[in-house]
């Protein structure tokens, strides 16, 4: 299985902190956002090699941070996307597409967001999306905030886990379950990646891509309680870093 971790964004949210510093790459609890997301993707056996996507603002940057990590020496591979400017970015989706067509991806791939944190095990996703194969599996949490929902994926499912609804930022959420920026496709649905890249329509949030999909294919939703961060904004970043800090202290 490839993993492949979208941080080829500019994060104009964040900055000053990302002017010179990817999101991926700034500290949470004393550790960097990758770091703790690939101490989560390196404990899952069945992922034979990693692609992280980033763009060529911060490129170098990443090729030190595998040079210093845990990560060299590892089946990990920086992609550079080739944009300089939010203004000119690709787009998550279109990174995607990216790195399938550069690496020639033809097995089935784990896509994780570069800018969340979650406390829950990766293997219990992949066991689920193992189990959900003839659809495409996306990791999903209830922030029970219905105002905070208006600001991602919205996911209504049915009884068997399968995903009847998805809306991309609704401006009146049905709900308070959320994608988290983790997803699962086997090998056979990459080709409607393909598809919808050229349709030119939405390349930014995957949610868009996952809305659309959702009209066409199965989508299964892997539904989890334990602690979520999406790391959006200056007041998101303090309030993350706070709270880990904390948990480190209690280990």
């Amino acid at each position: 299985m490839t993993l492949v971790i979208l941080a080829a964004g500019y994060a104009v949210r964040l900055q000053p902190l990302t002017l010179n510093t990817s999101k991926s790459l700034l500290t949470i609890g004393g550790r960097k956002i990758l770091d703790r997301i690939m101490e989560k993707v390196l404990s899952v056996k069945e992922v034979s090699s990693v692609y992280i996507i980033t763009n060529a603002r911060f490129f170098e940057n990443f090729l030190a941070w595998r040079k210093a990590s845990k990560a060299e020496g590892q089946a990990v591979s920086i992609l550079n996307d080739g944009t300089l400017t939010n203004e000119t970015r690709l787009g998550a989706v279109q990174d995607i597409a990216f790195a399938i067509k550069e690496r020639s991806i033809a097995d089935d791939m784990m896509v994780v967001a570069g800018d969340n944190l979650f406390d829950f095990d990766l293997n219990r996703f992949v066991e689920f999306a193992g189990a959900h194969s003839d659809g495409v599996s996306v990791a999903l949490h209830d922030i029970a905030d219905i105002m905070l929902a208006k600001n991602f994926g919205v996911v209504g499912v049915d009884k068997d886990n399968k995903v009847i609804d998805f809306e991309e930022k609704p401006e009146k959420p049905k709900s308070t379950l959320v994608s988290t920026g983790i997803y699962y496709f086997p090998k056979d649905k990459l080709s409607y990646i393909r598809e919808y890249v050229k349709m030119r329509n939405h390349l930014d949030a995957p949610g868009y891509y996952i809305a659309w999909l959702a009209k066409r294919d199965k989508i299964y939703g892997f539904k989890f309680t334990e602690d979520w961060y999406d790391i959006g904004n200056i007041e998101s970043y303090k309030k993350a870093d706070a709270e880990y800090l904390k948990k480190e202290r209690n280990r």
